[in-house]
């Protein structure tokens, strides 16, 4: 049977009347709300009182399902809406202008990637905005979309139209593999962009999605600022330090952080207009597994930058996690907020990470809010490695996901030969709580790879100092194996469900799978999916509570439980004490309630919607509206489709 959970492989009431439309945080013009990606909304004629009273009022087909490529594109959009228009785009960067009261199509146009090659990756989260204050009001490209293409393409499209700003680079596109050793000659895309890019003040910056576990020396995770005007790369900054002047290049060994590549920042970035500050979440150093060929803390990877916007200088960093071997990469757009501290009110920046922690800094100085500890971890890697000693672990909030280590009593499983499956795989691999490295044998991650907490972010609610996040529990197992015995390993046919990685300049290869049971269902209990709220003054957690059932990818025979299951995308929060929802493994979009968590109401979807909604407000209707896009994942085994979907209350 298809393994469900296969797709981490290849992996208080308010006034009903609206608020002013100058209030930033009741428009949605940015990914996750704003720059400050608070996933945020200040409107509130959606509310706990009438949520239960929530309707379609329109649905769009997109035409997207994958036709021609190798593998069905990831429909993740977060819509924005600027100008009158709301704009998205498909996995294939097909980007759509509708009419936010009707969803009827203004224009469309097609990036026409390359549907014949492989791209390692198969999302696009959304498009960007940016109005050019010095041009007529009436000038063709004064408004401008911005989208990053899976062929490594920035284009720029009027707004109006949907047309080429020819003005912009190369007739309106400025291509972004050149110069970091990218090479797609071949049958597969490797450097691929997934996620909108940020636009601060003529500057549009945006980073990149590197393929893992490939090789050593990777593609370079070059962040790029390019002049919204003309396509001019106006700066660069490598998260990799190539000269010896530079400070961290102490944290690595002789010439590898020359040879090194990757740690980009493939989720979408944030920045502060005021400071002039963007926010840049860094992943992993080449290859993910194994860092015996990057000894060292590998700094800039799994870290977050603060960068200069107008000049690419760096402001201040925090290193998250030292000398990555886990694919714990920081995978969800950095949030920020103003946040009660001890009597203050600070200018902070949050950022959530795969092993279920939230940080925060001061976003002026990088200074943590609460505390950061060195702990000791596991140690013990395989021949060649090189662990860091420690991690660091924020003293508060505590970890929203399981960290324990997990021996067989821990085997789960709904009939008895699952769980005794269970219990023989789990007896056979090192755990030994976070930060188990990799081994021959076999090691236990939890969280796993895929998080904790992914690139779903996290939503703030401002009053309250209320943080909402979608966390998983996943367990998952990765092997190292000996060059030598990669190809016996890969053609023994013992591992099916696993992802093979090459490792290239490493003495080994990889393997990797969700740890599951015959029947495809995770072997450690239930819940494998969390919503959760904390309060961000007293840095503690008010409740969690399992999200997802399996109506939608268990066999019929089951009975439909709400286990609470995995999942892609992130919550948000509205001033109506509410908190809407997709992201789980089954069709639903969910409205619950701020303070507690109920389920306050449920609209079934025609496919999975494995992307974060957005809300916003229209005068022309006088109505509050909950759109998401509703197209599935192929990868996780949720239903494909093609839809947006709109909500909002009946006349």
């Amino acid at each position: 049977m298809k393994h469900p959970y296969s797709w981490l492989l290849p992996l208080a009431l308010v006034s009903t009347s609206s608020l002013a439309q100058s209030d930033v945080s009741a428009r949605w013009e940015h990914y996750g709300g704003s720059l400050h990606g608070m996933q945020y909304s200040s409107l509130g004629q959606i509310n706990r009182e009438n949520v239960n009273e929530l309707e379609e009022v329109w649905r769009f087909r997109t035409g997207e399902l994958g036709q021609g490529h190798r593998e069905p594109f990831a429909f993740q959009a977060n819509p924005i809406l600027v100008e009158g228009r709301l704009y998205l785009a498909t996995g294939s960067a097909i980007v759509m202008a509708l009419d936010p009261a009707s969803g009827e199509q203004l224009w469309r146009y097609d990036a026409k990637i390359d549907r014949s090659r492989g791209h390692d990756e198969i999302a696009n989260r959304g498009v960007s905005s940016w109005i050019d204050t010095k041009m007529p009001v009436d000038a063709a490209c004064r408004h401008r979309i911005f989208i990053g293409t899976l062929d490594a393409r920035l284009i720029a499209l009027d707004g109006a139209t949907g047309r080429h700003c020819d003005d912009f680079g190369e007739e309106g596109q400025v291509w972004l593999n050149r110069d970091v050793r990218a090479d797609d000659s071949g049958e597969w895309v490797h450097y691929t962009v997934t996620s909108p890019p940020a636009v601060l003040d003529d500057i549009v910056i945006i980073g990149s999605a590197v393929g893992d576990n490939r090789a050593v020396e990777s593609e370079l995770g070059i962040v790029r600022a390019i002049d919204a005007r003309s396509g001019r790369e106006i700066w660069r900054w490598d998260p990799i330090p190539r000269r010896a002047a530079d400070p961290a290049y102490a944290t690595w060994r002789g010439d590898e952080a020359a040879r090194n590549g990757s740690a980009n920042a493939w989720a979408p970035l944030a920045a502060d207009p005021e400071l002039g500050l963007v926010y840049v979440p860094t992943g992993s150093a080449s290859p993910d597994f194994y860092g015996g060929e990057r000894e060292g803390d590998n700094l800039y990877a799994n870290s977050l930058v603060a960068l200069r916007a107008a000049t690419g200088e760096m402001a201040w960093y925090q290193q998250l996690i030292h000398h990555d071997v886990w694919d714990y990469d920081l995978a969800s757009q950095p949030t920020l907020v103003d946040l009660e501290h001890d009597g203050e009110v600070i200018a902070a920046v949050l950022q959530g990470t795969k092993t279920g922690y939230i940080f925060s800094f001061d976003r002026q100085t990088g200074e943590p809010i609460f505390d950061i500890e060195e702990r000791p971890v596991p140690q013990g890697g395989v021949a060649g490695e090189h662990l860091s000693p420690t991690q660091p672990f924020p003293v508060a909030p505590p970890p929203i996901t399981r960290q324990g280590i997990v021996t067989e009593a821990d085997a789960w499983g709904l009939v008895y030969f699952d769980k005794r499956s269970c219990r023989k795989k789990i007896a056979r691999l090192r755990s030994d709580g976070i930060f188990t490295p990799p081994s021959l044998e076999g090691t236990l991650e939890l969280p796993g790879f895929g998080g904790g907490i992914n690139w779903g972010g996290l939503a703030f609610e401002p009053d309250s100092q209320t943080v909402v996040t979608f966390s998983m529990d996943l367990p998952m197992e990765v092997a190292l194996i000996p060059r030598d015995e990669l190809q016996t390993v890969y053609d023994s046919g013992e591992y099916e469900d696993f992802e093979f990685a090459r490792m290239n300049g490493t003495p080994y290869g990889m393997r990797r799978t969700i740890l599951g049971s015959p029947l495809g269902i995770p072997c450690t209990s239930p819940p494998w999916g969390w919503l959760a709220s904390i309060d961000m003054r007293a840095g503690s957690i008010n409740w969690r509570r399992p999200v997802g059932s399996v109506q939608d990818v268990a066999p019929a025979i089951f009975p439909n439980l709400e286990l609470g299951m995995g999942g892609l995308g992130g919550p948000i929060v509205t001033a109506g004490g509410l908190i809407f929802m997709g992201a789980a493994m089954d069709d639903y979009l969910r409205a619950f309630d701020l303070d507690s968590g109920e389920t306050l109401w449920e609209g079934r979807l025609p496919a999975g919607g494995q992307a974060t909604p957005m809300t916003y407000y229209l005068e022309t209707t006088g109505k509050q509206y909950v759109v998401i896009a509703a197209g599935g994942h192929a990868r996780i085994g949720t239903t494909s489709g093609d839809y947006v979907i709109a909500y909002s209350l009946p006349d």
